[in-house]
């Protein structure tokens, strides 16, 4: 082999490592800013590219993601005067990746700068309680600001959301003693409603009971009118069956005036001091005539009179 086609082999091979130094792939979600001769060219996306060895240059290799940032804690003074420790997390994308490259000099460093100005203006109008209860205020807020501000920078804030607040010791001692006193007194609310509902349920159940009982002893009574008006009917009608039956037996005078002896005995038994005698019975030789001509039997009269003779 001649000196001449080992120094063509050698070209041939160093322009094919030039050649394939300068081909790229630019992978999903990323994006690769080129420039030619130091001004900028073109943003390559995903997918195979050939650079121009020595003209053109990758300036810088941009990620399409969307970015979490944490940023330490910052302090901010609340508009009461009170100092406090606030750590933000920001997610971001880049939108535009030649603004990411030559809109700013540090991205992430404006980023944290300007929210930390801004959490400071924010918060500078907040008081304490009211910045413990407004996180999504404040998030929002803060959202709005710097993405208006990155936009400039090929950068979109799709969320802002504050980590920690941490107020000063003695003032979180100040909260729990707060919190704790509060806790008392809802306990003793809840403590005092149990105590009133029991009561009310107590109550309640007395007063059913008094009514239930009232029911029932009117029902009670109403039956008990019920059965006697129902024994006085019974004996009415029994009474008057009697009269009736009395009546179609068309009794004699001996006969009523045996029950009329009879009423009189009954009359005479009780406890009554005064007996009236009906002005009917004529005396009482009368009625004992009466009594002994309706007990003696006729069979008798005959069975006792002398034969004749």
């Amino acid at each position: 082999m001649t000196l001449a086609s080992l120094v063509l082999i050698i070209i041939l091979v160093l322009v094919l490592l030039v050649i394939v130094s300068n081909i790229k792939i630019v992978p999903q979600a990323h994006s690769y800013v080129v420039e030619r001769l130091g001004a900028f060219h073109a943003d390559w996306r995903t997918g195979l590219h050939l650079k121009i060895p020595f003209i053109e240059k990758v300036s810088k290799k941009v990620s399409l993601k969307e970015q979490v940032v944490d940023f330490p804690p910052q302090p901010v003074i609340t508009k009461d005067n009170v100092t406090m420790q606030i750590d933000t997390v920001i997610y971001f994308q880049v939108t535009d990746p030649k603004l990411y490259t030559y809109g700013v000099e540090h991205p992430l460093s404006a980023i944290e700068n300007l929210s930390a100005t801004t959490l400071r203006n924010i918060i500078g109008d907040l008081e304490l309680d009211h910045t413990l209860t407004s996180r999504d205020y404040i998030n929002t807020k803060i959202r709005t600001i710097l993405d208006e501000a990155t936009d400039a920078w090929g950068i979109k804030v799709n969320r802002v959301e504050l980590k920690n607040i941490l107020p000063p010791k003695e003032i979180q001692d100040s909260m729990e003693k707060q919190m704790k006193a509060e806790r008392g007194r809802r306990a003793q609310i809840l403590e005092a409603e149990g105590h009133k509902q029991s009561a009310i349920l107590v109550a309640e159940g007395e007063k059913e009971s008094t009514i239930l009982r009232a029911d029932a002893k009117k029902e009670s009574m109403i039956r008990e009118a019920q059965g006697q008006a129902e024994a006085v009917r019974e004996v009415q009608s029994a009474y008057a069956d009697a009269l009736k039956l009395l009546t179609e037996a068309n009794p004699s005078d001996r006969v009523i005036a045996l029950k009329s002896l009879e009423a009189f005995q009954k009359a005479a038994d009780g406890k009554a001091t005064k007996i009236i005698i009906p002005s009917e019975i004529q005396g009482l030789a009368g009625l004992a005539t009466s009594l002994k001509e309706l007990i003696t039997d006729p069979k008798d009269d005959q069975n006792n009179a002398p034969a004749a003779k």
